[in-house]
């Protein structure tokens, strides 16, 4: 019998005294009306006249699973993301909602179809960022009524079929090779005009024709070459043809 009122004595206890964790408020309902919330710590609890609902106010990691989603430009893509939200007020998770976990999934899960729905590729690969937020203010609205705060809202993968991604590559090698194109034209178009104005400074003063045949020979000496080449000037085969003797048949 002692053994028997112990054990009764320690289950109405039990039922009475609710210790909270700081991360934790209770919800208490007095004969099925809102009676406040409940702090971290004691908390006494009338048995079949109270009920205290437990909310975890710490912050919740949603993985809302892959999406598929047709973009504005008609392309067929896969979108999964994940959200970080926290209870706020944790009378109205319990009151207002039914289940806020479920709740929160369901209403991520339909943002994500119609808001990513509303952009072209280019931008849901380019404007993550613009896009993550966009979608968490939107969230957000939905929740706010429930007592949920959605605080970011990543785009974690997108998916696209086979034939986007070698088409998507074969668009980025056309694209560096018209840049490679581009750079080697400038090179040119930037050559030509040094050698211009080279070959107007050289025309300016001829001794500085001989200077740079004189540099190219050591230049071709250094990397020693078997065969040496000397510029001899064009004065000396004139001069070479005004001294040459008539032929005997004039």
């Amino acid at each position: 019998v002692g053994f028997f009122l112990l054990f009764v004595l320690v289950g109405f206890l039990g039922a009475v005294i609710k210790i909270l964790p700081e991360y934790e408020r209770g919800v208490l309902l007095t004969l099925g009306k809102l009676a406040g919330c409940r702090g971290p710590g004691l908390t006494i609890v009338i048995p079949f006249v109270q009920q205290m609902m437990r909310v975890d106010l710490r912050t919740v990691t949603l993985e809302v699973p892959a999406q598929e989603i047709i973009t504005k430009d008609n392309v067929p893509v896969k979108v999964n993301a994940v959200i970080y939200y926290r209870v706020v007020n944790p009378e109205a998770a319990m009151i207002q909602v039914r289940n806020f976990h479920l709740a929160t999934s369901n209403i991520a899960q339909t943002t994500l179809r119609s808001t990513l729905g509303q952009h072209m590729l280019d931008e849901l690969l380019s404007e993550r960022d613009k896009i993550n937020k966009s979608l968490q203010q939107m969230i957000d609205e939905h929740t706010a009524p429930w007592g949920i705060k959605v605080g970011l809202v990543e785009i974690k993968d997108v998916e696209m079929p086979q034939s986007m991604q070698r088409a998507m590559a074969k668009q980025a090698e056309a694209e560096r090779e018209r840049r490679a194109k581009i750079i080697a034209a400038e090179g040119e178009f930037q050559a030509s005009e040094n050698l211009a104005r080279a070959a107007e400074v050289l025309a300016r003063s001829p001794a500085a024709i001989t200077l740079r045949y004189l540099q190219t020979l050591i230049e071709i000496a250094t990397e020693n070459n078997s065969t040496t080449l000397f510029p001899v000037p064009i004065d000396i085969f004139q001069g070479l043809g005004a001294s040459r003797p008539p032929s005997p048949s004039a």
